[in-house]
């Protein structure tokens, strides 16, 4: 089932191609596999969860280290946007106080003079909870797909010989 999502051919495959063939880029960082999806899924929600500016060229930074479905990848960075940005930041920087064993400030403002004035205190927890997160999260994320993926492709398999 989840691997005919990404299997389906659409008429935009034969200008991707193109694309790749143009301008000399490895089919391999595009390719619709196991392996590829899940890598580019568990890349990307580690540098989603990662307060930093500029997360996507952090993704294209692994490229030469990794290969991972890019656009996948790049896509699930995009999953901290502006709009989930706040309380994803929020409740890391709960949890790296949980963890540090900190109370924390009570008062915060969502405003940059206030970020700035209180810098200091908060990025040590706030950096914490994001390493837990990103850790913990893509693990259980990846290992997750991982399974779907192949009890997927079991169930396909049984289907289709049930169908014989």
């Amino acid at each position: 089932m989840i691997r005919k999502i990404f299997k389906k051919k659409h008429s935009g495959q034969n200008k991707v191609a193109l694309l790749l063939e143009k301008y000399k880029l490895p089919k391999g960082y595009f390719s619709i596999n196991r392996r590829m999806i899940t890598k580019g899924i568990a890349v990307g929600l580690f540098w989603g969860f990662v307060p930093m500016p500029m997360q996507m060229l952090a993704v294209m930074a692994l490229t030469p280290f990794m290969r991972f479905n890019v656009p996948i990848a790049i896509s699930m960075v995009w999953l901290s946007n502006p709009f989930t940005m706040p309380p994803m930041y929020y409740m890391e920087y709960l949890t790296g106080n949980f963890i540090l064993g900190k109370e924390g400030i009570d008062n915060i403002e969502l405003s940059m003079e206030w970020f700035s004035a209180h810098i200091g205190e908060i990025f040590i927890p706030l950096y914490v909870g994001s390493a837990f997160y990103s850790i913990v999260v893509t693990t259980i994320v990846y290992i997750s797909l991982n399974w779907f993926w192949i009890l997927s492709v079991k169930e396909e398999r049984k289907k289709r010989k049930d169908k014989r």
